[in-house]
């Protein structure tokens, strides 16, 4: 009988109508969740097919969670140096467990607001670790970083200083083309060893000739002091210039020093004088002996200052001496169908047949998304939007319920009949 048809197709339009009210409530209940995603309803007909095409057998509705998994954010910035968001497509790589065993799942968030715990792990609000690939000598990335076993959680405790022996030095200097033979300039540049000592390195410059110059590296001395703290290994070094004071001919072999007395490794410093024929470097013009430039490129130890992390997901230790020191990079994870994933609890997903296989990819490559460093990504909801819709579906709802009640009082009228 249609009026039985009829109240069940008004208990299938309080069903759907309830669900969809439970998505709008947890849409907007979640209105400041960072990352979240929103859930909509997608209504379709339920069709009970009629004994004839002189009748009709009414049918019902259904409702379907749709995620918008896929809709970007509100991207807003904050003060933490550790805070990330993905500006485009993808999601960061995170695990349950700070040391990734057998059980332990991978997940994936856009959900950035990470900050480091007490063992120096990178961990968001939801207690799960950020994941990275390691980078050896600070640019080396993993061989294999198409799978997640690449990957481990990043972690910034180990960091507790750094020093960075000298190996280049830069020099600008001219020398005075009236000078006497014989006579002798010199300059002195501060250098590191390995163990991030200072020391004082000496050259002098001695007029050999006309536009000829013998120069002489003498043997360190420890900072502030005159007490010898290496030796210098013995190598011919000069120059020759042409009549317009630029370089016509240099030899300048890099300054190997041994012997460290504080115990420092062996050091190789290569100088750049300057190029042959250009006013680049060291000249001989007229005038008095001049220092434009003495540039090194060592560092004296450092404490652990933090980290910050780059548009391209590259992790960068800082020191509180200058050094930078990049220590990971946060791959992207992107999917054929990223609203094919599963929700799991802490606003993070889960692989599924229907999203498709995973992809890691660099930040800002091949259509993954870039790293927003001190953002985080706000929720995808519009408040008006679902207001808007928990009106219209408190209306539906209550017209499924007048369905209800008039088809029972129809049955009521058909019983009066054989009174």
């Amino acid at each position: 009988m249609s009026i039985f048809g009829a109240m069940f197709s008004g208990v299938s339009g309080l069903n759907s109508n309830s669900q969809a009210l439970g998505m709008i409530a947890d849409n907007i209940s979640n209105v400041n969740t960072v990352g979240y995603k929103g859930t909509s309803a997608q209504f379709s007909t339920l069709i009970t097919e009629a004994p004839s095409r002189t009748t009709f057998t009414p049918g019902g509705v259904t409702s379907v969670p749709i995620s918008s998994i896929d809709k970007q954010g509100l991207l807003q910035s904050t003060s933490s140096k550790t805070d990330i968001a993905v500006a485009g497509s993808g999601f960061f790589v995170v695990n349950e467990a700070a040391a990734a065993g057998l059980g332990n799942e991978f997940f994936y968030t856009r959900a950035g607001s990470f900050a480091a715990d007490e063992n120096g792990d990178l961990i968001n609000t939801a207690g799960y670790f950020l994941q990275g690939w390691p980078l050896a000598n600070g640019t080396t990335l993993p061989t294999n970083t198409t799978v997640l076993t690449g990957v481990q959680t990043v972690n910034v405790s180990t960091l507790s200083g750094t020093a960075q022996a000298s190996t280049n030095i830069t020099l600008g200097i001219n020398l005075p083309s009236t000078a006497a033979v014989a006579a002798t300039n010199s300059a002195t540049v501060q250098v590191f060893d390995s163990l991030g000592n200072a020391h004082d390195l000496q050259i002098d410059f001695v007029k050999a000739a006309a536009n000829s110059w013998t120069i002489n590296v003498q043997d360190p001395v420890l900072a502030g002091t005159a007490t010898v703290s290496g030796t210098v290994t013995a190598a011919v070094r000069g120059m020759t210039f042409n009549g317009d004071g630029t370089p016509a001919t240099i030899t300048f072999p890099a300054i190997a020093i041994t012997g460290w007395t504080t115990g420092a490794t062996n050091s190789t410093i290569t100088v750049n004088p300057g190029t042959v024929n250009l006013a680049d470097g060291i000249t001989q013009f007229a005038g008095q002996f001049s220092v434009s430039e003495l540039n090194q490129d060592g560092l004296p130890f450092g404490q652990f200052a933090g980290v910050t992390i780059g548009t391209d997901g590259t992790v960068t230790a800082l020191f509180d001496n200058g050094r930078q020191l990049n220590i990971y990079q946060l791959p992207i994870a992107s999917f054929p169908n990223p609203n094919g994933l599963e929700s799991v609890n802490g606003n993070a997903y889960r692989q599924t047949t229907v999203s498709g296989n995973l992809l890691l990819q660099q930040a800002n490559t091949g259509g993954a998304g870039a790293v927003a460093p001190s953002a985080l990504e706000a929720s995808n909801v519009d408040l008006a939007e679902e207001f808007t819709k928990m009106i219209t579906t408190q209306r539906a709802y209550s017209a499924s319920a007048k369905i209800i009640t008039t088809a029972d009082e129809m049955l009521e009228e058909l019983i009066r009949i054989r009174r």
